[in-house]
């Protein structure tokens, strides 16, 4: 079964590559850049802790509305240390749409939108 698959899949690559029918170079779907950054931003949590969205905004990084609210609950470091995004929507459309309804500032998956 998924060779078959797999045989389709090469089939219309080459069929795309026939017709000169690709995307041009650089221009890769933003649900594939979300879900790129996700990965990432996941695989360092993994080795440690991240930069704490205190620390962060005192280097002048924006924060979005949610990361700021975080930052300004009396909660500990440690607390502000986790990767917020990973329970936030807007990368749960960011990851599914190219054009997802999110438009507050600060938040990284908004600037997938911007070409």
């Amino acid at each position: 079964m998924a060779s078959e698959q797999n045989e389709r899949f090469v089939e219309r690559l080459m069929e795309s590559i026939a017709n000169n029918d690709l995307p041009k170079a650089g221009m890769a779907p933003n649900s594939l850049k979300a879900r790129i950054y996700s990965a990432l931003v996941r695989q360092q949590a993994q080795t440690g802790p991240i930069e704490s969205l205190t620390r962060s905004h005192a280097r002048g990084h924006e924060l979005c509305v949610f990361e700021q609210l975080v930052r300004i609950s009396p909660v500990g470091e440690a607390a502000k240390s986790l990767n917020i995004c990973r329970i936030c929507h807007a990368r749960v459309l960011a990851e599914h749409m190219d054009n997802p309804p999110i438009y507050w500032p600060g938040c990284p998956y908004v600037e997938f939108k911007k070409p």
